[in-house]
């Protein structure tokens, strides 16, 4: 055999090998897409309505949620650049603030929840950062929902969404600067302790 030959084979081969961990990785539309699936079935579970359900059925929505979502990586992003001067108890705390505020804001529209549909029409990757597009009906009307991601490992996690052309990071990043430009860091955290105490 020729040597050429030997070394296009030893090529082809390498590249092969090198894409199989690619092929055996879910999308992360497949990933995404269970997620959603589980969060529509306990939206729409009987047992689970009511006010006197709701500390049960919002449990089992943030712990599916948790599951697909990086509440840490979209609280940093949230938070900008006062990120970087934080301890590590400091993000710690912030990101539980911020979990618990999205829990309160979002969750509850969730909790409207009347059987919409959710279509998939597109995903994108660059890298490690991938969107899912999505479309929910909801009343006759269309409504775009993408689902900005990040890689980790062979894990695919949410850290935006973006509803109709408004991104929660950049909506929530804007609101925070203003807020820490005049209160500082820890002027922010109080509003939010305030915030979501003023749900309970």
């Amino acid at each position: 055999m020729k040597k050429t030959n030997v070394v296009l084979i030893y090529f082809v081969v390498s590249v092969f090998l090198a894409a199989l961990p690619a092929f055996g990785t879910p999308s992360p539309t497949e990933q995404l897409k269970p997620t959603l699936d589980k969060l529509v079935t306990i939206l729409g579970d009987q047992e689970l309505q009511g006010d006197e359900k709701k500390r049960e059925r919002r449990q089992k929505i943030m712990s599916t949620i948790a599951e697909r979502f990086d509440f840490q990586e979209m609280s940093k992003r949230v938070l900008g650049s006062p990120w970087r001067d934080i301890n590590e108890e400091q993000k710690k705390y912030f990101t539980e603030l911020m979990t618990k505020l999205l829990e309160n804001n979002y969750i509850g529209q969730l909790e409207n929840y009347s059987g919409q549909k959710i279509e998939y029409v597109g995903e994108r990757i660059k890298d490690d950062k991938a969107q899912v597009s999505t479309l929910i009906e909801n009343n006759g009307a269309i409504y775009p929902v993408h689902y900005i991601m990040s890689q980790e490992g062979e894990r695919w996690l949410v850290y935006d969404i973006n509803i109709e052309g408004v991104s929660l990071v950049r909506n929530y990043r804007a609101e925070f600067k203003s807020i820490i430009r005049k209160d500082k860091y820890e002027g922010l955290v109080k509003i939010l302790e305030e915030k979501n105490k003023s749900f309970e």
